[in-house]
């Protein structure tokens, strides 16, 4: 499988790499060792966690996901998998973190603890990746560059990241880090799909001209481009299924997946892919995957049997002329993710 380099780090990762949220919710234990080694034996040798997987979080289950994966990597070589892994954050509405203090910011004392806590689980000593799940407005990222640099230094991690963030939100923290002489970070998750193109507004541009990779989440779209919830479907199971008949907050966070735009573009993302003979979701994370900035596109299933279609996007490259069809659709539906 192509292997691609993580900002200016010095790691290289798989160009398809394994989300593991749905680990300890929607996969059970057994189910979930199947799909990680399945993965590897595919290629692939970037996992990404958080220490409040699985979703949707809870305090009960927070840190799960991490023990599971660190119960499937005792009997590996530890160097066999590049590990990624999340500090929370403050909490945002639709969740808490494992462990707060007063609405706690990231500041130098809750990542250290979080670190530890995640090494604990993860049964390591080190993390190759550590990045900032949410961003926290009220934080000074120099707080946490400092603490960041210093875990590098330690050996406790080797590079670092932000997730969800805004252009402005990335520069600053590169910004902090170059005043400073400290470690830049190397990477940004963000949700980005053919249903949700925000990325390539701004961020695209910074990640190229600044050396940063993105590392992209929901190249699904939440499942939608799967086509499971296409003509008012609610699969047993779904992620979707559940919020849409949830509590208010669920169901306005699924009504951005699900929606009529959203749906719409499905529907012709689907046509082009017929006629192309490649398997929607092949398709969908092939798309991603063409993306100078991107490094690695992260999928994530709950059954071994959904593994397949993800894995062959890795061999599977989408013709310019098809790449630029799509590009005048989305236009002309601007925004399909709500």
């Amino acid at each position: 499988m192509e292997k691609r380099r993580l900002g200016k780090s010095g790691m290289v990762v798989s160009v398809i790499g394994l989300g593991t949220m749905t680990f300890g919710t929607q996969a059970d234990k057994e189910e979930s060792f199947k799909i990680m080694d399945a993965a590897v034996d595919a290629g692939i040798d970037f996992f990404d966690t958080a220490e409040v997987y699985p979703v949707p979080p809870t305090k009960e289950l927070a840190g799960l996901t991490e023990e599971w994966v660190g119960d499937w990597m005792k009997d590996k070589p530890r160097e066999s998998v590049i590990i990624a892994t999340k500090v929370a954050g403050p909490a945002h509405g639709w969740f808490n973190p494992p462990v707060r203090y007063d609405k706690a910011a990231i500041d130098g004392f809750m990542i250290r603890r979080a670190v530890e806590g995640s090494l604990r689980r993860l049964k390591t000593d080190y993390i190759d990746l550590y990045q900032v799940h949410w961003p926290d407005a009220g934080m000074r990222p120099l707080d946490a560059i400092e603490v960041l640099d210093d875990l590098v230094r330690e050996g406790k991690i080797r590079a670092y990241g932000v997730s969800n963030e805004t252009c402005y939100g990335m520069m600053k923290w590169l910004s902090e880090a170059d005043a400073a002489g400290l470690r830049r970070l190397d990477t940004i998750q963000n949700n980005f799909s053919v249903n949700n193109r925000r990325f390539e507004d701004e961020l695209g541009q910074c990640c190229v001209g600044e050396g940063v990779s993105c590392l992209p989440y929901s190249p699904l779209a939440g499942g939608v481009l799967a086509g499971k919830y296409q003509k008012g479907a609610k699969p047993a199971g779904a992620r979707f299924s559940a919020y849409l008949d949830g509590a208010e907050r669920q169901r306005k966070m699924a009504e951005r997946f699900v929606n009529e735009k959203s749906l719409a573009n499905t529907a012709a993302i689907h046509e082009i892919a017929k006629r192309e003979g490649i398997d929607p979701v092949t398709f969908a994370i092939a798309w991603s995957k063409q993306h100078d900035f991107v490094a690695s596109t992260l999928m994530g299933v709950s059954s071994l049997d959904q593994l397949q279609p993800h894995i062959d996007a890795a061999e599977e490259t989408i013709r310019p002329e098809v790449m630029a069809e799509i590009d005048a659709l989305t236009s002309a539906n601007l925004y399909p993710m709500g």
